[in-house]
């Protein structure tokens, strides 16, 4: 009789457990993430104005980094300098981005995007004022190296707006900020046809900075990435954030609580090495190398051509022998060719063609996919490289040239894209920088191509140039993983660790039910 009373309170018991242990499973599937927060707000006026303030900073860079393009035939002559000290000013520049590249990505990745973002603004602008005070050669390179270093930091912008993206917008929105980019190269043209032979290089460069210190007020419109807030364990901080962006979008929330990882282990350089990452931190190196190299190859190609008439062999008519010094033997001969507002018109139109693939590349990137994409561009870039060599008119050579701006501009493009979507967000802005670093050694190789041996050997340097885009076009088509439609990353392995760990818990829960038992 005992054995038959003690077993209806047992199997009460055994209720009660079933009823009490589902009850705080609701409040815990109750969760999300900044992915899909993301996702659910959508894309709205919060976006439109990160579009704007974010997309600007690549004005401030191109006018920065294109001016040393239409400044060139004026220190030439006024400093009375050899090719490869004009050469050596490019070089100079990209040099500082090279190493200030990889110590802002670390600092991003730490400290947070837009505190990265503002010093670097802060710093170009400073230097690039004293730039246009400079009193010799040596102190032009010196702070033009300054303004390199401070430019490094505008890819955190484009970090930030990947962040803020949702995934089926990033395609399409982030290839647009090329206009940007383009709007400012058209701009430092524009400037230097009329202040150049008017009031001179300096008031250029001055002018040129003002861009800049304008962005730097409108900063404070735009938040910290709430991916790195809620990395770093600030949830409120990211929360806050997020509920910003629905409330401008008149958009909603997702419900539930936000709940995401720490990630105590951020920016560090031997995560890019790791056995998942290795070969695509090695080939989109060995890309981000190349196309920068044929970028500002083809960027100074322009206007060496331009200045000193290259295509068929033959030699500007206008050419200007710069003596130094007044007793004989010491004179010095110096290459001095003011462009001409011919030149200033072929220069516009060729930027132009910056945008005029635009849409295709946007198309490839979004039904292609990042890698096919990337290749094929390039490919087409070794192509016209060297169709550059074929003799033929000025209207021929401004069509070749459009034609490259406009590959190159896309590469440019597919592989700032590629790179921000294919690393997790604990080494996102340290991949970027490690690689815009390593693109700028292919910067500073490109002026002695362009500017030394261009003048030696026309076709070596076309086809060298050619060769390093083939290289880069078969690196593109093997590349191990594709971004398309593939949400950002928070840490490789959290997402399966999750899974690991619901699975554990639901196992422990199951083991304690039937201990009561």
């Amino acid at each position: 009789m005992a054995t038959k009373q003690t077993e209806p309170v047992t199997v009460i018991s055994l209720q009660k457990l079933s009823l009490e242990t589902p009850e705080p499973q609701p409040k815990e599937s109750k969760t999300f993430t900044v992915e899909d927060a993301v996702e659910t707000i959508g894309f709205g006026r919060f976006h439109i104005a990160l579009f704007l303030i974010m997309g600007s900073t690549g004005v401030a860079e191109a006018m920065e980094i294109m001016l040393i393009a239409v400044v060139s035939p004026v220190i030439r002559c006024e400093w009375q300098l050899e090719n490869w000290q004009v050469a050596l000013v490019t070089t100079m520049v990209f040099f500082g981005y090279m190493v200030f590249s990889i110590l802002f990505g670390l600092l991003a990745d730490r400290y947070g995007r837009w505190k990265i973002l503002l010093i670097s603004f802060l710093w170009g602008a400073y230097f690039s004022l004293l730039t246009s005070f400079s009193p010799s050669y040596i102190w032009f390179v010196f702070l033009r190296t300054m303004v390199g270093c401070g430019v490094s930091g505008h890819a955190q912008g484009l970090i930030i707006k990947t962040e803020f993206l949702p995934t089926k917008y990033r395609g399409y929105m982030l290839p647009l900020s090329q206009v940007f980019w383009l709007a400012g190269s058209l701009l430092i043209i524009g400037l230097a046809s009329v202040v150049i032979p008017t009031i001179g290089w300096r008031w250029l460069i001055r002018i040129a900075s003002i861009p800049g210190i304008i962005l730097i007020l409108a900063f404070k419109f735009i938040p910290e990435s709430a991916r790195f807030n809620v990395s770093t364990g600030n949830t409120q901080a990211a929360l806050a954030t997020l509920e910003h962006i629905a409330k401008m979008n008149r958009s909603v929330m997702p419900e539930g609580r936000l709940v995401e990882p720490i990630l105590e282990k951020r920016g560090r350089f031997a995560d890019l090495l790791d056995a998942k990452y290795l070969r695509t931190t090695l080939q989109i190196w060995v890309i981000w190398l190349g196309i920068s190299f044929a970028y500002y190859g083809v960027i100074l190609a322009s206007a060496e051509l331009l200045e000193r008439d290259l295509v068929c062999g033959s030699r500007s008519e206008s050419e200007v022998v710069v003596t130094v010094g007044d007793t004989e033997g010491s004179q010095s001969p110096c290459h001095c060719h003011m462009f001409a507002p011919s030149d200033y018109q072929t220069m516009i139109i060729s930027t132009i063609g910056e945008i005029a693939l635009n849409p295709f590349n946007i198309l490839g990137i979004n039904f292609l996919g990042r890698r096919l994409s990337l290749s094929i561009t390039m490919g087409c870039t070794a192509l016209f490289f060297l169709l550059l060599n074929i003799c033929t008119s000025s209207a021929g050579l401004i069509g070749f040239l459009f034609m490259l701006r406009a590959l190159v501009a896309a590469n440019f493009n597919t592989i700032y894209i590629y790179t921000a979507e294919v690393y997790p967000t604990t080494m996102r802005a340290l991949g970027m920088g490690t690689s815009g670093s390593l693109c700028r050694i292919g910067a500073m190789v490109a002026p002695f191509i362009s500017q030394v041996l261009m003048s030696a050997s026309f076709l070596g340097a076309l086809c060298l140039f050619s060769s390093v885009c083939i290289v880069c076009a078969i690196s593109a088509f093997t590349l191990p993983i594709e971004t398309k439609g593939r949400a950002l990353q928070v840490r490789y392995g959290v997402e399966r660790k999750h899974r690991r760990l619901l699975h554990l818990d639901s196992s422990i829960a199951i083991q304690a039910y039937c201990g009561h038992l």
